[in-house]
């Protein structure tokens, strides 16, 4: 059974189980999903910001940005009593966004904050002129865009791609989980669309909104509850992205693969671009060519099964897919990068003829440039230890490794820094763009 395919705990076999539940239990010694009592530490000080120097006032120089969240009583004064007490600590508000509730009101800040100022010391000065439910973490220099101009920014991302919708989604919502949920193939099984009306249900720290071509789009923020300021925005790209309809970028680039002695008849130029859905049979004709033992360590399960996956692997809404395609039009490598949760996971598959030519290579430098550039911190593949290409794909990246084997099973994860992944690289020379 394939653990791209299959994105739920009990659909995975016990060994590969163990290790991406091995994997979760690291990533959330790392991340955590309730926020410090200090910092969250979503966004670490660099530069100005990592603190003050000694024996100088506060100023731009030596003061940090933070978002702060706090719940105040829907009366007169109450705004005014936390921007005094923010005033008092020498703190410059941004700027300001408010969450009407029934009870009260969300407001949510940017401050400019003297670099001393702990985040429990916020907190606590906003707690005692009248915030409840405070929430503070550092913030940096992307987060001083206005609200609109950002919703605009992420709206019109979705609009050139349906596999954007997760990244803005997340984007939109800071750090929370999201999960594309399929619609339940037994009769009368719940957890449908059916159970969620057609404007979703908010609910608390979860949202559900129905996904576009059916099922169910899952968004969970334990540590911080949504407003339903924040569920309209989130509905509303939802939407958009609905009318819009399937859509992917069809540009690719064309590459000349100048060593590795071709045998096919075909060895010529390649191109390398964006999949979906309708280059289904091209993937199946594509697997009908490969060996037994490729699939195998490809999908970690029964042969057979493997044209299964294809729909869901190659569906933009669970991800990004990279197809290396001969001159004549046949699919010969293909690349994953799929949304899992608040993980990413990457993941190839090259033809038997086509192998050790470069492909995965550079199949793997793209997806990885495309995880840095969304954002992410950590891509993981999930693959057999005895399958030493693919090890070799990951070392090739120049990354930090982390591997984590269970039983044959093996998790390696590949820390990201966006300033440092270089842009993917060619096995053959690149000789122009379509």
């Amino acid at each position: 059974m394939s653990h791209a395919a299959h994105r739920t705990e009990q659909n995975r076999p016990a060994p590969r189980r163990q290790a991406v539940a091995n994997l979760w239990t690291r990533w959330t010694r790392r991340h955590g999903h309730a926020p410090p009592t200090d910092d969250t530490g979503a966004r670490p000080p660099s530069g100005a910001d990592a603190g003050a120097g000694a024996g100088r006032a506060p100023g731009i120089e030596d003061s940090a940005l933070w978002r702060m969240r706090t719940t105040v009583r829907d009366e007169p004064g109450s705004l005014a009593a936390l921007c005094t007490a923010l005033a008092e600590l020498r703190v410059d508000i941004l700027s300001l966004q408010t969450h009407p509730l029934a009870d009260g009101t969300v407001d949510e800040f940017l401050l400019r904050v003297p670099g001393p100022l702990t985040g429990a010391e916020l907190s606590g000065a906003v707690t005692a002129a009248g915030g409840s439910a405070t929430w503070c973490e550092r913030a940096d220099a992307h987060d001083l865009v206005d609200a609109p101009t950002r919703v605009l920014g992420l709206a019109t991302r979705t609009a050139a791609d349906s596999a954007e919708l997760p990244l803005a989604l997340r984007q939109l919502l800071g750090r929370c989980t999201i999960r594309s949920l399929p619609a339940p193939t037994a009769p009368g099984a719940g957890g449908g669309p059916e159970d969620v009306p057609v404007e979703g249900v908010l609910e608390e720290t979860a949202m559900r909104l129905r996904a576009p071509e059916g099922g169910l789009i899952s968004i969970e923020r334990p540590y911080l509850p949504f407003t339903p300021t924040e569920f309209a925005r989130a509905r509303a790209l939802v939407e958009l992205d609905a009318r819009l309809g399937p859509r992917v970028p069809r540009g690719q680039d064309v590459l000349s693969l100048t060593e590795g002695g071709l045998t096919l008849s075909e060895s010529g130029d390649i191109t390398v671009g964006r999949a979906d859905t309708g280059d289904l049979e091209a993937a199946k004709a594509m697997h009908d060519r490969c060996s037994a033992r490729t699939l195998g360590l490809r999908y970690h399960g029964p042969v057979r099964d493997a044209d299964r996956y294809l729909n869901h692997l190659l569906s933009p809404r669970y991800g990004r897919t990279l197809a290396v395609r001969t001159a004549s039009g046949r699919i010969v490598g293909l690349g994953h990068l799929l949304w899992d949760g608040d993980e990413t996971e990457v993941a190839l598959l090259v033809e038997d003829a086509w192998q050790r030519r470069g492909i995965g290579t550079e199949l793997l430098g793209r997806l990885v440039t495309m995880a840095a550039e969304t954002g992410c911190e950590h891509v993981y593949a999930v693959t057999q230890a005895s399958n030493t290409g693919m090890v070799a794909t990951m070392r090739g990246l120049g990354l930090p490794l982390d591997y984590q084997i269970e039983e044959g099973t093996l998790v390696i994860t590949a820390r990201l820094d966006p300033a440092a992944v270089a842009a993917p690289r060619a096995y053959g020379e690149r000789i122009g763009r379509e």
